[in-house]
Formats: structure tokens, sequence, C-alpha cells
């Protein structure tokens, strides 16, 4: 993600008999629940993901990661223009009550009427992207996936690999299992569920040249 793809970080908690809650469990204090972490967040100038009663700080992402999000939000925005869909990059939260988890996905598209009602986090996406760093690469793909397939209404899932110019597309079948559609660096992306396709071209679009260090790292 721009965000939570980059690094997550777990605080100790958040003491919630304090009036003012911080970071840092007292040794009495009790994990944290979903409504608890929702109004919490509010008040706070960083964002965090919620993973059953855990609390994860989040860090930015690079510039790469950030122009590949940009360049399929606008596809996805122009797509989606005049129809009930919407389409949300980072600052905004998926809550998966299933899992009791709060994630910030780097994209969502929603065709929900009552996600459109709620101002603060959606819960009905249809398709989630997340852009893949190598410090949580590993997590996208596996525990978080997991949870993100607790989502009845989630029919694809998209991991977007900027630095070997790959995407793995998931998309849940009328049987309800999940079937990877890989697409290499010159090859477009087909988001059935959104009847999209989206050029190679298009996708990686003006992305800046990886620097030694990531090229070494993929």
């Amino acid at each position: 993600m721009l965000h939570s793809v980059e690094h997550c970080t777990r605080l100790p908690g958040v003491n919630l008999q304090a009036a003012e809650p911080r970071v840092g469990y007292a040794l009495e204090a009790r994990p944290m629940t979903a409504e608890e972490f929702l109004a919490w967040e509010e008040a706070q100038p960083a964002k965090h993901e919620f993973v059953r009663g855990e609390v994860f700080a989040m860090t930015g992402g690079i510039d790469r990661h950030n122009t590949v999000a940009i360049n399929l939000l606008v596809k996805l925005r122009q797509h989606l223009r005049g129809t009930p869909c919407r389409v949300y990059a980072s600052d905004v939260k998926l809550r998966v009550e299933a899992a009791d988890c709060c994630f910030y996905p780097d994209l969502m598209v929603t065709c929900s009427a009552a996600d459109l009602a709620s101002r603060s986090f959606k819960r009905e996406p249809v398709l989630v992207v997340e852009v893949l760093s190598p410090s949580t690469a590993a997590f996208d793909r596996g525990a978080k996936f997991t949870e993100y397939r607790r989502l009845p209404s989630l029919a694809e899932y998209l991991l977007v690999d900027v630095e070997r110019l790959h995407c793995d597309l998931y998309r849940k079948g009328a049987d309800g299992l999940w079937v990877l559609h890989p697409s290499g660096p010159d090859e477009a992306v087909r988001l059935a569920s959104l009847d999209l396709v989206v050029e190679a071209g298009e996708l990686w679009a003006d992305l800046e040249p990886a620097d030694d260090d990531e090229a070494a790292a993929g």
C-alpha cells in the first residue's frame, strides 16, 4: 500500500482506561475493541490498522508505489463516473467485521449504497488493490488476503508488484473458490467485477526508475 503496505509497526497498545488514550498498555489494560479503535483513531495524527485488538502504526510509501496507485485510481475513476460505484484511495478505512480487523487498502471499489452513506469506513468492496513493498508483501499475500476473503462482497483482489512490473489478480468464482490470474509487464489487467481492462501502458505510465537498492531487493 501507499502506507500500510510499506511498513506497519505494532504498538504495545492503548490504555483504554485513561481519559485521553495514549500509546502503551498499562499492565491491567485489556485489548481494544473495533469500536474503541475507530473512536480512538479519529483523534490520532497518523493512521493505524487494527487486527483483533492489536493496533499497528503505519508509515509512508515510496514515489513509485504512489505513481502506479494514482494511475490505477484515475483509470478506475474515469470508468466508474456516472455509476453507483466509487473508488477510494488509502486514506479510507475498510472494516472487515467478520475478522475483527480494519485496514487501509491502497485502493478499493464499492458499489454499496450503505458504503456511500458511511463517511469514516467502508464494509462492502467488490475490488481491493494492494501495491506491494518488500517489507509487507508476504502479509498482503497471506494473512491479509485471508481476512479480505471473509468479505462477502469481495469479487477480486489485485496485488501490484512495482519492482517486477507484475500483477496477481485473484478472482472469486461462482463456486466460491479464488483463482489466480497473473499478468506480466506487457499484459493488460482484466477486472471482471467492473468490466474494465487496464492496459499495461496505463498501469505503468510515468513510473520512476528503481534505485539500486530496490533493484537488488527485487
